[in-house]
């Protein structure tokens, strides 16, 4: 199998990380990654959080909007103490979009398969996370907004959790082969 093929293969959701910071040397490299999508002119936007104290605080934040939203199986989710929203990594890509340019979820979907695709190859643990979108749902959004550098008419599309992985990599899920439909 080739080494793309490979890397593709391998490559899992991963929810425990060292403490110990990815290098800038790599890190670089991922985002390089991420630039090479094929996505035509990027109209997103990536913030870089390394800073703990910044990405406990959107934890808190995430963890405060999903108790008000009433939502029963997030709330029993978050007040388990070991929840963390992005699994301790210690870097946090968070990706935004111009919310006025077309299809913009889609190419920052493909900027983050490279990102995942990148570090994977670099044995680097990457986790897509979605849920973390809660921390623009309230009052506080403009505030994390500004402080994160998002541009103004920018939106969250996702964060992907990046760190050296901590453990054996997950067991490969099944996959149903049964939605694919063949027209010869």
């Amino acid at each position: 199998m080739n080494e793309t093929l490979e890397v593709i293969k391998n490559r899992r959701s991963i929810r425990k990380y060292k403490f110990e910071q990815i290098t800038d040397s790599e890190l670089q490299t991922i985002l390089d990654a991420a630039f090479l999508a094929p996505i035509g002119e990027p109209k997103g936007h990536f913030t870089i959080i390394q800073n703990k104290d910044l990405l406990d605080r959107m934890v808190d934040s995430i963890k405060e909007n999903f108790v008000s939203s009433g939502s029963e199986i997030m709330i029993k989710k978050v007040k388990d103490p070991l929840y963390h929203t992005f699994y301790n990594a210690p870097t946090v890509i968070l990706i935004s979009a111009d919310e006025t340019a077309p299809l913009m979820e889609i190419q920052c979907g493909l900027a983050a398969q490279n990102i995942m695709l990148a570090a994977e190859s670099l044995n680097i643990g990457s986790c897509l996370i979605l849920s973390s979108g809660i921390l623009f749902k309230t009052g506080k959004s403009n505030e994390f907004k500004r402080e994160l550098g998002i541009p103004d008419g920018y939106n969250f599309v996702c964060t992907i959790a990046l760190g050296y992985k901590y453990g054996d990599d997950p067991v490969t899920p099944p996959r149903d082969k049964n939605i694919i439909n063949y027209i010869k």
